[in-house]
């Protein structure tokens, strides 16, 4: 029982790091970090992204324009580009030395050190993904609070206001976050000792009760 536990956790934390990563992914490519509201024309909104901003009216849809120069955006934009895709970088890396690791991966069979430690790595990796996407979309949406209630700027002037993009990409942080704290905890466990003569393969088959013969079809 303790050893399929093992293996659930492992997998677990390998789902929600995958799913934490392709949400960052979407999350910085995503035109929503903010949206702006007019009240004085109702039927135009505008969103900001990363990359572009976009402007929507009822009458002719969505329209997106690229930002024409790097430097010309504020210091939070142009540091969220670079912890963005280093969060991308940690995360796949994560996902690879995790998956490596697994009990039910047949990569490295019998060296159990080799194992473990790839799992310690893939969980801090991750980790340091989720912490890489948190700190962008907490900064932006500090800026926003910050302009938000400036009270220097007029009243009638439109303030920003929070876009969905954030919210995704706090969930995907923290999804990061926890996969990867699940991995390096499922590695730490304690391991029974391997019977006398017990093949590697049997042993990640015990583990992983789910996998027979290369299929996902449980045992009967």
């Amino acid at each position: 029982m303790a050893l399929a536990a093992r293996g659930v956790t492992q997998l677990a934390g390998l789902l929600l790091s995958a799913l934490g990563w392709v949400f960052s992914v979407i999350t910085a490519y995503l035109p929503h970090w903010k949206s702006l509201n007019l009240e004085l024309n109702e039927m135009e909104s505008w969103t900001l992204g990363l990359w572009q901003a976009c402007v929507v009216r009822d009458e002719v849809g969505r329209q997106c324009k690229d930002f024409d120069s790097f430097l010309a955006l504020p210091v939070e934009l142009r540091v969220s580009r670079a912890l963005m895709f280093l969060s991308h970088g940690l995360g796949l890396l994560g996902l690879l030395a995790s998956g490596c690791g697994l009990d039910c991966s047949r990569v490295g069979e019998g060296r159990r050190g080799r194992k473990r430690r790839l799992l310690v790595l893939g969980g801090a990796l991750s980790g340091a993904a989720g912490a890489a996407a948190l700190v962008p979309v907490s900064w932006v949406a500090h800026v926003t609070v910050q302009e938000f209630w400036d009270d220097t700027v007029p009243e009638v002037v439109p303030r920003w206001d929070f876009g969905e993009a954030l919210f995704l990409g706090w969930f995907a942080g923290f999804s990061l976050l926890l996969g990867g704290c699940l991995v390096t905890g499922a590695a730490c466990w304690p391991r029974a000792p391997r019977a006398a003569g017990q093949d590697p393969a049997a042993e990640a088959q015990a583990q992983c009760p789910c996998l027979e013969n290369g299929t996902a079809a449980p045992r009967a």
